[in-house]
């Protein structure tokens, strides 16, 4: 099992860089509900919480743990969240930048000062202007406040879509929080999209009923 280390914060902090806050998004690519980004400082490796590694690698149970955990420890830490509709209306590259920068407006504002370096994963992202910034392939596997930022983005996008799901139970939205899967297709073959559902992203086009 491959765990995320602080070397890269580390090698940050001894430039110069007091506040190095890593980003990273959950939900780039479902049909339905939002993207969400975290964003997440930590001052030394006792923040570190043990556990933590790329959303994605981790149990339910673990990142459930683990979100509260990384609260409790970080320095600061903020979530961004854009919706399906403005999803729709920016597209979902300027979606992730927004969900990014206001995670990263939280932070700056518990610090009451602007970050000195943000991390971030993914090469294709947009950029932050005015930042010094570094896009990181595979970066939440890699280094910890990236992946400690993932599962904030992973766990709070859960929860959305868990809250949708008992909205609108017949799109099974419990058990894909909104990615394609067959049951989801399925679901909107028979019931058409829904409010939540992104008009811009195909197949959902061709399920637009009254409900949207």
């Amino acid at each position: 099992m491959i765990y995320p280390d602080t070397e890269l914060e580390k090698k940050l902090w001894s430039e110069g860089f007091h506040y190095v806050v890593g980003l990273d998004e959950a939900g780039r690519g479902p049909l339905a509900g939002p993207v969400v980004a975290g964003a997440v400082v930590i001052l030394n490796g006792n923040q570190v919480v043990p556990e933590v590694r790329d959303s994605k690698k981790m149990t339910e149970k673990q990142r459930e743990l683990s979100f509260e955990k990384i609260q409790e420890l970080s320095t600061a830490f903020g979530v961004g969240i854009v919706s399906a509709k403005d999803i729709d209306r920016m597209g979902i590259q300027k979606a992730v930048l927004e969900a990014m920068s206001i995670a990263l407006d939280i932070v700056e504002r518990k610090l009451d000062s602007k970050v000195d370096y943000i991390i971030a994963d993914g090469e294709n992202i947009l950029t932050i202007p005015k930042y010094k910034m570094v896009k990181i392939k595979a970066g939440d596997l890699q280094h910890y406040s990236i992946s400690a930022a993932s599962v904030l983005a992973k766990v709070t996008r859960d929860r959305i879509m868990y809250d949708y799901a008992k909205k609108y139970p017949e799109y099974g939205f419990e058990s894909h929080v909104g990615y394609g899967t067959k049951k989801h297709i399925e679901a909107l073959k028979e019931y058409g999209a829904c409010e939540i559902h992104r008009r811009s992203f195909n197949p959902v086009p061709k399920f637009l009923r009254k409900k949207l």
